[in-house]
Formats: structure tokens, C-alpha cells, sequence
């Protein structure tokens, strides 16, 4: 059984579960924030909003504005309004599209989606969490998020902020990421779940995480909830397996041009983590020897810190591989690219004029 202090009747939400969630929803209507899949009950857009931020901070799928104009969200919804319209579009213009929010899995799992509701709902998306469930690459937390925000039906949901306030609302001390620790975080998430407004109370918890009980720098003294709340080291909480070390790498590649004024491009194998993508030609380091060096660039992915260097070729000193395909320069705006490779192509264009 996983280990649970006991908490004091006064502090135990689950004693005081209707003054907890009062609690909460009054201070979420002062405070919370005006995201654009906030302001909307439609669950295509809720939908996108969900799988974008997958792994992905808010800023980011905003953009720099607050309000979402000129970000990645207003822009996609903008080219993908509807399951259907997404359901017509090619990968390639869907890879494209969702270009500099990394994890593309996530943008072939919502074409997948968008398929299944125009194929087998007749573009008309479905209604009860178990069909929204059944879509593919769609699991519990966003079929949940979605029944929630969208329909607001009853679903808890659990992702990261909220299962860090509730392992420190109930000073979990045991870990969150085995199937025992994270069964106990849901069970409490639904118990504490009220049956009206629903959307009101998952958007609260998430925000509260977000904000107040956040990672690194938790404000219990400002908390809405501190008077519920039993943990006494929150920056202890929650429990986790050790995260993993970061893995320095090293990528050689070549820039390689042609009298036509075309550039060699490779195009990810399928099963790839960037599959369909454009991108410079990696080489191995031996292939590299005897090539000038034009740029020295550094990124991270996952739990990789990868130093990229990049050497200059031209046609007759280059033997094109598989998935190899030469791009007039003026093309490359219009091929999906991991931001990496985008930038430093970019830069290497304008060094040569």
C-alpha cells in the first residue's frame, strides 16, 4: 500500500471536500488565465490545445503574446479549423505546420484523429469520453481533458501539475511514476472531482500547479489552498525516479550546393523520431576529413545536448545517399524542418550570399 501520512480532519480535503473545491474555483475566477482554448468550449480546438501541449510549455504554444496572436496554436487553427480540414491535408503540410514544437509523433497522432472523426464520425466530433478515448493516439488525460473542458462531463484528469499538488495536498511520500503511485494520484483526483462544473475545477488544479505549487519555486505562503494542504517540504515532493543524465553527442553533416543553386537535403526515415522531416545531411566523421568547416551549432533533445558541425561540399564531391533529394534554395521555406537544421540552414545560406 502506498504510504500516505494521516492527515488532521481540518486539513484533509477529502473531509473537506465541498470547502476545497469552493476554495478553489473562487480563487481560479480571479486568477486564472485567459488562454484562447480557455475562451472556447469547441473540442477540436480544446483538442489541438491538449496534444500541443504535450511536453510543451504554454509560452511557447502561445507565442509572444499572451493572447496566442502570431503563436503556434492561432496559427494552426487558422490552417486546420475542423477535424476535416486537417483529415485532407498531406503530412508533409501538416510537419510543416507544426514546425518548432518538436515531438512531431504528436502532430501524426492528431491527423490520425482528425481521419478517424471525419471517417467514422462524419467530421462531426464525438460527444462521451469512452469515443473520444477510442480515437487513436488519444489516451485518458486528454479524452478526460476534452470531456472535461469541452462537454463538462465529469472525467478527472491528472498530468503533471496536477499530480504535483495532489502528492503535496496529501504528503505522498511514495513515488508518482509506478502504477501503484499513479493509480493513488487518480483515485484522489476523482474522488475530489465535484459533479457541476467539472471544467471550472480541472482548469483550477492545473493552474494551480502552474503557478503557486509549481516545481521549483512553490508560494505556500499565497497558496488558495494551504489550509488543505498537509505537506511540509513541498520542494521534496513529489517523489520521482531519478531523472536522466544528460548524454553529450556529436553530429557531422554536410552543407552541400550545386551550380543549379539547389541544396541535398535528407528526408527521415520512416520510425524515425522526426519521420517525414527534412533535414542536412548527417555523415559519418571519417566522410567529413577533408571538408572545410562552415558551422558549429549546439541543441537539445530529450535527454540528449548534441554539438552539430556542419561542412561544406559541392555536387561533385558529394555521393547522395538514401532519402537523399536535391531543393532549389528557393523552395526550402515550404518543407517541414526540425528548427535546428532550419536555423542552421538558414544561417548558412546567408553566409554565402
Amino acid at each position: 500500500m502506498p504510504t500516505v501520512n494521516k492527515p488532521s480532519p481540518s486539513k484533509d480535503p477529502l473531509a473537506n471536500k465541498r470547502a476545497f473545491q469552493n476554495t478553489l474555483a473562487k480563487w481560479f475566477g480571479k486568477e486564472g488565465k485567459a488562454y484562447p482554448w480557455r475562451e472556447t468550449t469547441e473540442p477540436w480546438a480544446i483538442l489541438v490545445s491538449e496534444i500541443m501541449l504535450q511536453q510543451t510549455q504554454v509560452a511557447t504554444v502561445l507565442g509572444s503574446n499572451e493572447d496566442g496572436s502570431g503563436g503556434h496554436y492561432k496559427r494552426f487553427m487558422a490552417l486546420y479549423p475542423t477535424p476535416r480540414s486537417m483529415a485532407e491535408a498531406t503530412e508533409q503540410e501538416i510537419l510543416k505546420a507544426w514546425e518548432g514544437l518538436g515531438y512531431y509523433r504528436r502532430a501524426r497522432n492528431l491527423h490520425a484523429a482528425a481521419k478517424a472523426i471525419t471517417r467514422d464520425h462524419n467530421g462531426r466530433f464525438p460527444e462521451k469520453f469512452e469515443q473520444i478515448r477510442a480515437l487513436p493516439g488519444i489516451g485518458p488525460y486528454t479524452a478526460g481533458a476534452v470531456a472535461s473542458f469541452a462537454y463538462n462531463e465529469p472525467q478527472a484528469i491528472v498530468d503533471a501539475n496536477v499530480a504535483r499538488v495532489f502528492s503535496r495536498l496529501f504528503d505522498f511520500q511514495e513515488r508518482i511514476d509506478t502504477t501503484t503511485g499513479n493509480k493513488q494520484i487518480w483515485q484522489w483526483a476523482q474522488e475530489l472531482l465535484p459533479d457541476k462544473n467539472p471544467r471550472i475545477h480541472n482548469s483550477a488544479l492545473m493552474e494551480l500547479g502552474q503557478t503557486y505549487c509549481s516545481n521549483k519555486s512553490p508560494d505556500c505562503a499565497h497558496c488558495p489552498v494551504s489550509q488543505f494542504c498537509q505537506c511540509q517540504e513541498p520542494s521534496s515532493l513529489p517523489q520521482k525516479k531519478s531523472a536522466v543524465k544528460t548524454t553529450r553527442i556529436d553530429e557531422f553533416a554536410i552543407f552541400a550546393t550545386d551550380s543549379h543553386g539547389r541544396v541535398l537535403l535528407q528526408k527521415q526515415a520512416q520510425g524515425n523520431r522526426r519521420e517525414g522531416m527534412w533535414h542536412i545531411p548527417r555523415r559519418d566523421h571519417e566522410q567529413t576529413l577533408d571538408l572545410a568547416l562552415s558551422l558549429k551549432t549546439t541543441y537539445a533533445i530529450t535527454r540528449y545536448h548534441v554539438t552539430l558541425r556542419i561542412y561544406a561540399s559541392h555536387s561533385d564531391q558529394t555521393d547522395s545517399q538514401d532519402h537523399e533529394t536535391w531543393h532549389p534554395i528557393e523552395n526550402l521555406e515550404h518543407l517541414p524542418m526540425p528548427s535546428p537544421d532550419r536555423r542552421a540552414l538558414e544561417s548558412l545560406i546567408s553566409s554565402v550570399g
